[in-house]
């Protein structure tokens, strides 16, 4: 139940500022220490900022606490927000495409929320 709450939360604050193309990445049954990962897109810095302090705000709202670190926020090209089981990670459109975190994570069971971009 804690970690569905976890990521509806997530998810819900990253679409609330309009993140593009939202997915959550299953790597349970790939990797022991994490659960899951939630990836999404602003389109510039300053969305990329909100949508962290969004999901920062909404994951606390929710009885899920604070993230254990939060990294990058200053330059807004890519966050990342660590809930131990969980990471956020929140890009800027030319960092997802580089990191590929989707095609890393392919074997991942993957639930896309919002539209494609």
């Amino acid at each position: 139940m804690f970690l569905q709450n976890l990521l509806e939360a997530a998810v819900t604050a990253a679409e609330e500022k309009l993140s593009v193309d939202t997915v959550v990445l299953d790597v349970s049954e790939l990797n022991e220490s994490l659960d899951a990962y939630v990836v999404c897109v602003g389109r510039n810095d300053r969305q990329v900022r909100a949508i962290a302090d969004e999901v920062e705000r909404l994951v606390e709202l929710a009885g899920c606490g604070k993230p254990l670190r939060v990294e990058g926020l200053s330059a807004g090209e890519w966050v990342a927000l660590d809930y131990g089981d969980v990471i956020v990670h929140v890009f800027d459109e030319l960092a997802r495409d580089y990191y590929d975190l989707e095609h890393l994570w392919s074997t991942a069971p993957a639930t896309r929320r919002a539209a494609t971009r």
